[in-house]
């Protein structure tokens, strides 16, 4: 097949258009076309004025090599690349040998689900609970003030990225296609099939809940088993060799493969795998503040003229500023026709994130605005920014008034240094509640000052980003984990054997389709040492 790409229509262009612009651009008659499939659509929205679609797709031609020749100069017509997904291997038959997955996040549920395809059967062991129980856990939080430590926005199946935008793009490097098995699999589970071609695909919660109950199902379905509220409490180590896991209801499971899925949230997992001695490092974050505009400012900003097309939706935008004391100040997990939502984990503590259903279509546009921070700032070794985390999330909460409502102010009186007392014309979506006040101390000096100059010059390129009225609410911290658990070129941790480090928790993704390509690697290098191991054993 023929990949042909940049060939650009207009917005509103009849279904047929797109076929006879094929012919048209190869030079080709109806009949040698054979067939042809969108691998992308997308937009540039720089150009809002003159915006049109652009395509990459994929065709079936007669006299294919003849073409090849033809546009042999031509960057925009290459053979297709093949994208398939190919299993590296199979279990062998009645073999015993079943891995542990902690964490069914994105990364857990795609380690779990190719290790399960592969035959090997694993054991995934999710300290919160099924995806349905915990959506009322969570709604608990945001409607009664109530918080349960196991089962909340951070976690429970599915993890953080259940309650988010659902967004499945990534800036990864991706070679062997890792990132289209993922995609490829959430539409088998339920997702609707643009995510495969469209530029900025996403899903949103309440579809994510019901595609995440669909691959726990199929897991199940070829041997593997998902045990929820099963906390791992203590790593079984012998000789640098992991051997096994105890888990909080006093269970000891046995294995050699233990894949480590945590999310970024699992600070007490951390802490008992720091006194076990398994290798970890400190390493750079972000902290800020979430930002809330109406949905209509940022879609004419971002669109022009187009703005409100159905084809297009929601508008996003990403952002970043490098301000005059030396941080940088960018745009987080923007959130179109969004909510900013309660996502703490602990006690006492208010923690900001943003969430988006498939629709996109509340009010507002939210964002985290956050700003880089790097273990210079929180010297104390690699629990230390869990330590520096807390503390700004404590603070918040009592900014917030001690109820778990979030400390917010409007932009207007946050670029001008004063307390905010009344709302203007956003409404904050953030439950339970917001107390307006002043955020000056939610944050280091640092950062406050960075992003009071970095919002105006975000104006600069959306008129009305500094809108007096637009809101922010805080605190977010929770962008990334604050450590690394580092691991070698096998994937195994540097100094514990066994152990394979992996996702947002141990610092290698960051969003559910880094989370879920990191995923697929692991359970690769997972099913590699186990295959090496069943040919040793089938050796006389």
């Amino acid at each position: 097949m023929l990949r042909l790409s940049e060939l650009r229509l207009p917005l509103d262009h009849p279904e047929e258009a797109l076929p006879a612009a094929i012919l048209q651009r190869l030079g080709i008659s109806a009949d040698q076309l054979v067939s042809f499939k969108v691998f992308k659509r997308s937009y540039d929205a720089r150009k809002n004025v003159r915006l049109c679609f652009i395509y990459i797709l994929d065709l079936e031609v007669k006299n294919e090599a003849a073409l090849l020749k033809k546009f042999a100069d031509d960057i925009h017509v290459k053979p297709t690349p093949d994208t398939e997904y190919h299993f590296i291997g199979k279990a062998p038959p009645n073999f015993t040998h079943r891995p542990i997955v902690i964490g069914f996040g994105p990364c857990g549920i795609f380690a779990a689900l190719i290790l399960a395809q592969m035959g090997f059967k694993p054991i995934v062991l999710e300290r919160g609970k099924a995806v349905r129980e915990r959506t009322q856990d969570t709604w608990g939080l945001w409607r009664k003030n109530t918080l349960n430590p196991e089962s909340n926005v951070q976690f429970g199946e599915g993890g953080a990225g259940t309650f988010s935008d659902g967004k499945l793009y990534s800036q990864i490097k991706d070679p062997k296609h890792y990132g289209r098995k993922v995609l490829t699999e959430f539409v088998k589970a339920g997702a609707p099939e643009e995510i495969l071609y469209v530029s900025k695909p996403h899903i949103g919660t309440f579809r994510l809940v019901g595609m995440v109950e669909t691959m726990r199902a199929e897991i199940t379905e070829l041997g593997g088993e998902i045990r929820f509220q099963q906390r791992v409490t203590d790593l079984i180590v012998e000789d640098g060799q992991v051997r096994g896991v105890r888990t909080s209801t006093g269970d000891e499971l046995r294995s050699d493969h233990v894949v480590l899925a945590l999310g970024h949230s699992a600070r007490d997992t951390f802490e008992m795998l720091h006194d076990k001695g398994v290798f970890m490092e400190a390493k750079p974050f972000s902290v800020g503040f979430r930002i809330e505009h109406p949905q209509s400012l940022i879609d004419k900003a971002r669109l022009g003229p187009h703005a409100g097309h159905p084809l297009l939706g929601a508008a996003d935008y990403k952002l970043v500023h490098h301000a005059s004391n030396g941080r940088a100040v960018y745009s987080f997990c923007m959130c179109p026709g969004g909510t900013v939502v309660a996502a703490t984990s602990e006690p006492n503590r208010v923690v900001t994130n943003g969430m988006s259903q498939y629709s996109r279509n509340e009010r507002n546009a939210n964002a985290g605005i956050v700003v880089s921070i790097d273990p210079k700032d929180y010297p104390g070794g690699p629990l230390a920014g869990i330590e520096f985390q807390r503390k700004l999330e404590s603070h918040a909460f009592v900014l917030g008034g001690g109820t778990y409502e979030a400390p917010a102010q409007l932009v207007g009186d946050f670029l001008r240094g004063k307390a905010s007392t009344a709302l203007g014309g956003v409404e904050p979506s953030y439950k339970p509640g917001v107390l307006l006040g002043d955020l000056a101390s939610a944050l280091p000096d640092y950062a406050i000052t960075a992003m009071r100059e970095a919002i105006p010059a975000f104006d600069r390129q959306i008129r009305g980003f500094n809108m007096y009225d637009a809101v922010l609410t805080g605190v977010e911290t929770r962008t990334s984990s604050p450590l690394r658990i580092t691991r070698g070129e096998d994937l195994q941790s540097i100094n514990t054997k066994g152990l394979y480090p992996a996702g947002e928790g141990a610092g290698y993704a960051g969003g559910i389709l880094s989370a879920g390509v990191d995923g697929v690697k692991i359970a690769e290098a997972v099913a590699a040492s186990l295959l090496a191991e069943a040919e040793q054993e089938r050796r006389p």
